[in-house]
């Protein structure tokens, strides 16, 4: 619509100049033409008027008798139409100025074309009968007649000419309104014919993608749009085929993990009573079967834990996963995990460094959860740590809480800092792990983020350490929108103590 208001636009402008420049041409050959014909009268004239008459009654009774002849018809008086006459004798030395007619009406620069001897003409503006200015074509010519130095000027109005000018500009700006809505109506005609499909194809999209797996287009006729609609629709059956086939895949491969995992409960526990009695006796063997049930008895501890750990993530996996939650303080979950991970930390020889506000932070979490989460991110720290120390931080702006754990050890790599989160993700498989992690702390951590509805985040650079940041709402339910602590460290902090 736009481009067509600008051709149209563009359309009228050239119209009209087109018009305007036609009726000025013709115009100003009848003009001319009609200057012809009274420099011939007024020479005819004046050379067989009364020579004792003054200049002036002259010069009156040659513009009267032009006067009358304005009023005959001519072949070109339709074009021509009614005029003015000006007789001008530019005094100088022992001849006086003398003029009849509307003098003032004719411009500087005319007369001093005339007066060098040139037929010239100028569009200029007149005072008409109505005493206001209106545009008018006024042409001069020198005259060789009796009297020297004359000049005849005829000022033409151009009243008909203005007035038919605006009559077309009128009409085009009609015609072209009308012609502009006639192209809206069938624009829009037009294009609810091509969006409506489409716009239904978009809806159906929607809610195909929404699950509504067996939304499908119409197809009516045989046109692009129907062969849209069709290939639409096998697409859609194809990826509900796909869907479907991966949900059955997915639910069956949670369903054998949390059978195997109930399965192997009760050996286990078999297997633990057998290892407990051996444990319990191993001085009494001799140094390889003491080692030997030792290392058996660290492994089922082992494998109790990855095996409860499976429990869980099939718990999350099947959305069956709940939240006790109950308002507390942060610190309950914070030494909850310092207990578990503190001999690691001195086996190891590594600092613990806490960062706690003053005020006690409460909010309402799942302070076995929370404490699961902040146990694997310090026990990854003081694995990956190099002995270095590791800042545990917490702060809260009134609507959330943010812990971060940072390591100074041999950090991440650009794009782990998400395949952290992954389950039996390993940067380096061959690194030896202290705390004897399964693979699935980090994906079972991240899990009961969310089902806090916050955020687990990493970041990490090589060489520079790793951090860890957990963002929780105070108010089971609120969304989190930022974090009161950045993810990226921005600089040494100031701590409060030391463990």
């Amino acid at each position: 619509m736009v481009l067509s208001f600008v051709v149209l636009l563009i359309l009228g402008f050239v119209l009209t100049s087109q018009i305007t420049d036609r009726l000025l041409d013709l115009k100003l050959r009848a003009a001319t033409e009609e200057i012809d014909r009274a420099r011939t009268s007024v020479e005819r004239d004046l050379s067989g008027g009364d020579a004792n008459a003054s200049i002036q009654n002259r010069l009156r009774q040659t513009r009267s008798i032009l006067t009358d002849r304005d009023v005959d018809t001519t072949p070109a008086s339709g074009v021509v139409g009614t005029f003015d006459t000006v007789l001008l004798v530019q005094g100088g030395g022992p001849q006086d100025t003398a003029s009849v007619g509307p003098i003032e009406e004719i411009p500087d620069t005319l007369r001093r074309m005339v007066r060098a001897g040139q037929i010239a003409y100028q569009y200029s503006s007149v005072e008409g009968s109505t005493g206001r200015k209106t545009p008018a074509l006024i042409v001069g010519t020198p005259t060789s007649s009796g009297i020297s130095g004359l000049e005849l000027y005829l000022v033409f109005p151009l009243t008909n000419e203005e007035s038919t000018v605006s009559l077309v500009r009128g009409t085009i700006f009609t015609g072209g309104l009308v012609l502009l809505g006639l192209l809206a109506a069938i624009a829009m005609l037009v294009s609810r014919q091509v969006v409506i499909p489409v716009r239904s194809a978009s809806r159906i999209a929607v809610r195909f993608a929404d699950g509504r797996l067996k939304e499908r287009m119409p197809v009516r006729g045989e046109d692009d749009m129907a062969r849209l609609a069709m290939s639409f629709n096998d697409m859609a059956e194809s990826l509900s085929k796909q869907i479907t086939h991966l949900e059955e895949f997915g639910g069956l491969q949670r369903q054998f993990t949390s059978d195997v995992s109930h399965e192997l409960r009760t050996p286990l526990t078999t297997v633990r009573m057998a290892s407990d009695v051996l444990y319990d006796g191993r001085e009494d063997l001799d140094p390889v079967r003491k080692r030997s049930v030792e290392l058996l008895n660290k492994e089922l501890d082992r494998f109790e834990t990855l095996l409860g750990e499976l429990l869980e993530i099939s718990r999350h996996d099947a959305g069956v996963a709940e939240l006790a939650a109950e308002r507390v303080s942060m610190s309950i979950a914070i030494d909850g995990a310092l207990a578990t991970v503190r001999h690691l930390a001195e086996e190891t020889d590594t600092p613990l460094v806490l960062d706690l506000p003053e005020e006690p932070v409460l909010a309402e979490i799942d302070p076995r959860r929370v404490e699961r989460i902040l146990r694997n991110l310090m026990a990854n720290a003081i694995d990956h740590g190099e002995q270095r120390p590791v800042t545990l931080t917490m702060r809260s702006d009134g609507d959330a809480v943010a812990i971060t754990v940072r390591d100074r050890g041999i950090g991440l790599r650009p794009g782990e800092e998400k395949l952290v989160f992954n389950r039996f993700w390993r940067s380096d498989p061959s690194r030896f792990r202290r705390s004897g992690g399964t693979g699935l702390g980090l994906a079972i951590s991240i899990e009961d983020a969310r089902l806090h509805q916050g955020r687990l985040e990493a970041w990490g650079e090589p060489g520079k350490g790793a951090s860890f940041r957990l963002t929780l709402p105070l108010v089971r339910g609120h969304k989190v929108l930022g974090s009161p602590l950045p993810l990226k460290p921005v600089g040494a902090r100031k701590v409060n103590g030391r463990e």
